[in-house]
């Protein structure tokens, strides 16, 4: 990949040069009533099949679950007495026995990993005080996200008819619990025990597919087989949704294989590349360095162009700071923008020059000392 430094305000061409190999890979087939393929870094949508279509979701509404209680909590390592009102809940279960102490932690892990619906009613109330205000929570975050099609009814994915998302929501979802300090090493465990019960992940793309990172499965009689998945490649993470799925772990590695190799991350910019020089005044230095700010990525198929747009001032006033704001740059794909990071002082520039003073300049020190020396 190429690229041509902007002047201020003009475009500049980036080339992917993507190999021939790539370009002739082709869209997969899937068995999914829905489906969506997203690259975690940008939310860019891969592939997509009946991804606005609100469906029932069965488990993977324990991702929410997770991340509500991972953001409520400040401390998992706090034990508490279980409930008999979290206990004899339908379905998949810790099978939690009024009056034992648990962990927060230990709750967390037998929520996604073992898919316990107690645990989900447990930590709920532990959070909320009751499981509809939970719930609420749960919706409010959802809209927060931008989820449009979801709705919760509860916090384990019984449901009922009101109790839906898509594969697109379930996807933004995805992202920001993979960006959760708490809630992703926990999808990415494959087995644990804690407090002497034993958990293993019910995702088996953790042990069969390369790279995989976790997320989460679920099932009922209405929602089918429905999956959450995600996997890193080459410093690129990509996250995978399917509901109602009978043949989910070969599409989702399907899907996975697809984005990876037609669409891999292109580095735009990396965090301290120089992007450019800006003239100083009031300084020996003549000119100082511009670097980007942060590292930025995109994912980018054969042919696809990016440009940018670099924005700096013609010049600046000493004294400059290195690592204080000096302008921007963005990046376009067509008319959408795809990357943006600040541009920052690569190094710092004193003032040594007073405009208008000669008797203050450089020379000017030079000229009084000479003036003291004649004078004795």
């Amino acid at each position: 990949m190429k690229r041509y430094l902007a002047a201020l305000g003009v475009l500049c061409a980036l080339l992917t040069g993507l190999s021939t190999q790539t370009q002739a890979a082709e869209v997969p087939a899937v068995s999914a009533a829905s489906a969506l393929l997203m690259d975690g870094e940008s939310g860019r949508i891969l592939f997509s099949h009946n991804a606005n279509e609100p469906r029932a979701i069965a488990s993977i509404t324990k991702l929410m679950t997770a991340l509500v209680a991972a953001e409520c909590l400040e401390d998992l390592s706090q034990t508490v007495t279980i409930r008999p009102n979290w206990t004899g809940i339908e379905g998949t279960s810790l099978y939690l026995k009024p009056g034992e102490e648990l962990t927060c932690e230990t709750l967390l892990y037998g929520l996604l990993l073992h898919s316990g619906n107690d645990a989900a009613v447990a930590l709920a109330e532990i959070c909320a005080g009751d499981t509809e205000t939970f719930v609420g929570w749960m919706n409010q975050r959802a809209a927060d996200l931008g989820m449009t099609g979801t709705h919760f009814s509860d916090p384990n994915g019984l449901g009922d008819e009101n109790h839906y998302s898509t594969a697109l929501d379930m996807a933004k979802l995805g992202r920001v619990c993979l960006n959760n300090d708490t809630v992703a090493p926990i999808l990415a465990t494959r087995s644990i025990t804690l407090e002497g019960r034993s958990f293993t992940n019910h995702n088996k793309l953790l042990w069969q597919y390369p790279g995989c990172t976790g997320m989460k499965t679920g099932y009922t009689r209405q929602a089918g087989r429905t999956l959450v998945s995600s996997a890193q490649r080459e410093g690129q993470d990509l996250i995978c949704v399917t509901l109602n799925d009978g043949d989910d772990w070969a599409d989702h590695t399907a899907l996975l294989d697809y984005g990876f190799d037609i669409w891999p991350r292109q580095e735009l910019v990396r965090a301290g590349e120089v992007l450019g020089q800006v003239r100083v005044e009031g300084s020996l230095l003549r000119q100082i360095p511009v670097t980007a700010r942060k590292t930025l990525g995109y994912p980018l198929r054969a042919g696809e162009e990016v440009t940018c747009e670099v924005q700096l001032p013609d010049s600046v006033q000493a004294p400059v700071y290195a690592g204080e704001i000096a302008g921007s740059v963005t990046y376009w794909l067509g008319d959408r923008q795809v990357g943006q990071t600040y541009l920052v002082w690569g190094t710092s520039a004193r003032r040594d020059v007073i405009s208008g003073d000669s008797d203050h300049t450089p020379l000017g020190f030079l000229k009084r000392m000479a003036g003291g020396r004649n004078n004795k």
